[in-house]
This record gives structure tokens, C-alpha cells and sequence, in this order.
């Protein structure tokens, strides 16, 4: 489909024991044998030395190789060089492919040109950054699921369905003359409908293990926040001390619990204070809390529940939360009734009640839900909303049966449905989605 070269780096930026430069296209095998000094063979690894061909200055030691269309990744010819993953070969190597008559890659442009050139379908494109970003195997597993097109399995056996069912119509609607044979119609709907449902049901579970649960820890200083989240990360992350207020800052990271990826937010300590940067701390552990999915309000249990601790309720209002009662190793001074929330007790210090909290964090987060392996599943927002479009086109048609509207009334609606399901696999997308999906893709996959 293309007719240039396009060729990028695709290791990390950095210093690494290897770097790798990809081309791909028809001029990819002559932009190599052009700097290279050695004999390239298809599908073998050769050695040898990538050369400036005008200066005859060694620019590295090398391992190449090249693989032919269309067994490739992007069905097209394909050349990468192993070289030494220091920044100045890289970028020496890039520069002589580029000088020769390559293209520089735009992000994920490997992958668009597979997803072009039929190797894969829109719907494991996407899986294939999924990959990149996975933060837990659960994520990773299902990431790659949906690289093996379970998904674009399920959604293609719905559209199916649905293709013959606007087929049998619009054949009705085009040919009234003639004698076409009848052929069930509600039925293959509703079993439709069934598996578009079945699949919608998957994607608030799926999107957990794939975007990961906001999480604010909020409360009062020096209640033990910052002590509670070095106890999820299993490290010293954020510093503690007896002084309050030690945290003035918002601090995130990623905590691995039974395979849900939580993004642990530490926020300052909510206060009252005319000093300008725990005013900016307050501030931002406010809009912390905006943004969470859960928040785990921590109060210090050795001491009375103070008019701050209420406060701090009120600001989470109807967000999701757990009241984490923190210090239960030292005598009681709170009351747990005044919370008016669920409460888990722990002891940030020593660990106790700790895994109890994470049991009942990940409950909250799948909503009970349990993550099985070999059923497809949706963990992608657009796919959830593609879904839904096509099912509210599918109870309309559905709904255009059962009125006796015209056979054209439920072929739009079916018609609807089927792009809405084509969305997702690439069937029916336009150029402007393409660039937006694409553009989230690092510059050399």
C-alpha cells in the first residue's frame, strides 16, 4: 500500500547493552545493503559493520537482519539493526538510513502499516499498546487476548449474524418482485443482542486491569498516610517522620494487588494554613480526590475524631471510599460509629490489617467481579462505547420488528449497528480515528 521507507528507533532512549533501528518497506532491503558491510540473508541474523559509505568511517558492530514481505510484521520488507544501545550509533544509524532514502516513522506507524496491510485487524493494534503499558499480568494477560483477536472473534461473529439478517432484508426491499425464500430474522437478533450484552458486562471489570484504579489517600497530617502507602508498595517510597505536614506534595505510584493495578496517590495533609505551599498542597490533594476513583480517608484512631477528619469526609461526599482507622495497635481514642463509612483497621507501622485493606480495595474496584481467562473480554473505553451504540441500534431494529415498521426502518438501524461494530475492528473507520489511536503509540512500533 505504501511506497516509502519509513525507519525510527525502536529501543528506548537511553544507554542499554542493545539498540535496535527498524525500516520498513520496499526500499528497506537497499537502504541496508547500502550501509552495511556484511551479506544480509532472509530471515537469518548476519554480522558485520554499518559503514558511512561516504566517508568509510565504522559507525558500529552489528547484527542485521532482514526478513521479506509478507511474512513480516507489516507485511512489508523489513530490516533491523542490532547495534550497541548507547544514543550516538543509534542516531548515527538512523541518520544514514534517513540519508539514504528513508522516511522518519510517525508513532505506531509499524503497526498502522500491519493493521493496513491486513495482518491485523484495528482491535489488536490497540492491543499491541496495551502491551507496552501493561502494569500487572493481568493486564498483560489480557492485552495479549486481545493481540490474538479473541475480541475481534466474538465482535465478527456478531456482525455475522447481523450481515445476513440486512441481506435477507435489503433484498426484500430491492427485489419485491421476486419470490425470495423467508428466512428467520428475530432470532439471530436477539442471539446477537445476547453476546453484544454479554461482552458489554466484561468491560467495567476489563477496563480496571487495563487503566488501573485511581487512588487518593487523604487525611489529616501526620494521621499516617505516607506510612500507609510504603505499606502497599511493599518499599520506602514516601518519606515519613513525626513532624506533620512532612508530605506537601502529591506523590503517585503503581501498586500491584491480586493483579489490579491501583495508582496510589499520597496527598498532603488536609489543613487549615496560611503558609503559601500547604495552601498548594491542600489544594492539590482537593483535586486529587475529584479525580479518584477510591479514596481511602486514613484517620489516626490513638486520638478523638477532630472537626479536620469530618471535613475531610464531607469534601469525599458520595465518592467511593474506605475509612482506613490507622494506629489500631495503640489504644483507642476514636470512635469508629462517627465515621458513618466502612472501616479497616490497620497499623501502617507494623503491618497488621494490611492485606485486608487490599482484599477489600480490589472488591470495590471489580464490584465482586472475577477475571476469567479464556472468555473474551473489553478493556478498551472506544470498544465499550462502540458496543453500546450498536446495542441501542440492535434493540431499535429489534423494536422496528415488533412495531411492523417498513423493512428500510430496521435496515437503517441495523446498518447503524454494524458500523458502530466495525468501529472496533477497523471495518468501518475513518482516517481522523485512525491518527488519534495511532498517536498514543511510541515513534518506532
Amino acid at each position: 500500500m505504501y511506497q516509502d521507507t519509513i525507519a525510527a528507533i525502536s529501543t528506548p532512549l537511553g544507554e542499554g547493552g542493545v539498540g535496535i533501528v527498524r525500516l520498513s518497506g520496499t526500499g528497506a532491503r537497499r537502504i541496508a545493503e547500502a550501509v552495511f558491510r556484511g551479506k544480509l540473508s532472509n530471515r537469518r541474523l548476519s554480522y558485520g559493520h554499518i559503514v558511512d559509505p561516504e566517508t568509510s568511517e565504522v559507525i558500529d558492530e552489528v547484527l542485521v537482519s532482514y526478513m521479506a514481505a509478507p511474512h513480516t510484521y507489516t507485511r512489508e520488507d523489513v530490516v533491523e539493526i542490532n547495534c550497541h544501545g548507547g544514543p550516538l550509533p543509534l542516531q548515527h544509524i538512523l541518520k544514514l538510513a534517513l540519508y539514504h532514502g528513508a522516511r522518519l516513522a510517525h508513532p505506531g506507524e509499524f503497526t498502522l502499516r500491519a493493521f493496513l496491510n491486513g495482518r491485523i485487524d484495528l482491535a489488536q493494534a490497540e492491543s499491541v499498546l496495551d502491551i507496552v503499558r501493561a502494569r500487572t499480568d493481568a493486564s498483560l494477560r489480557l492485552a495479549i487476548q486481545g493481540l490474538e483477536g479473541r475480541l475481534s472473534v466474538a465482535i465478527k461473529t456478531i456482525r455475522t449474524k447481523l450481515m445476513s439478517v440486512l441481506a435477507y432484508l435489503t433484498a426484500r426491499i430491492d427485489f419485491p418482485e421476486d419470490e425470495i425464500e423467508p428466512q428467520e430474522v428475530i432470532r439471530p437478533l436477539n442471539e446477537a443482542l445476547q453476546s453484544l450484552q454479554e461482552l458489554l458486562s466484561t468491560a467495567d471489570t476489563g477496563m480496571v486491569y487495563r487503566l488501573g484504579v485511581r487512588t487518593a489517600i487523604v487525611g489529616r497530617p501526620n494521621v499516617g498516610k505516607s506510612s500507609l502507602l510504603n505499606q502497599l508498595l511493599r518499599e520506602d517510597r514516601s518519606i515519613v517522620t513525626p513532624i506533620p505536614g512532612t508530605t506537601r506534595d502529591t506523590i503517585e505510584e503503581v501498586s500491584n494487588i491480586d493483579g489490579v493495578p491501583f495508582i496510589l496517590v499520597d496527598t498532603a495533609g488536609i489543613i487549615h494554613s496560611q503558609d503559601i505551599v500547604e495552601s498548594l498542597g491542600v489544594a492539590r490533594s482537593q483535586k486529587a480526590i475529584e479525580q479518584a476513583d477510591l479514596v481511602l480517608a486514613v484517620i489516626d484512631m490513638s486520638q478523638p475524631i477532630t472537626k479536620t477528619d469530618k471535613e475531610i469526609l464531607d469534601l469525599i461526599g458520595n465518592k467511593t471510599a474506605l475509612i482506613v482507622a490507622n494506629k489500631c495497635d495503640l489504644p483507642h481514642q476514636a470512635k469508629p460509629d462517627e465515621l458513618g463509612r466502612e472501616v479497616v483497621f490497620v497499623s501502617a507501622l507494623s503491618g497488621d490489617g494490611i492485606a485486608q485493606l487490599e482484599e477489600r480495595m480490589v472488591r470495590m474496584a471489580l464490584g465482586g467481579k472475577v477475571f476469567v481467562s479464556d472468555a473474551p473480554i473489553v478493556n478498551n473505553p472506544r470498544h465499550k462505547d462502540a458496543l453500546e451504540r450498536a446495542g441501542r441500534g440492535l434493540i431499535q431494529a429489534l423494536s422496528d420488528i415488533d412495531s411492523g415498521m417498513p423493512d428500510d426502518f430496521v435496515t437503517i438501524d441495523l446498518t447503524a449497528a454494524l458500523n458502530a461494530l466495525g468501529e472496533i475492528t477497523g471495518e468501518t473507520v475513518q482516517e481522523d480515528l485512525l491518527e488519534t489511536i495511532f498517536s498514543n503509540f511510541c515513534i518506532g512500533k
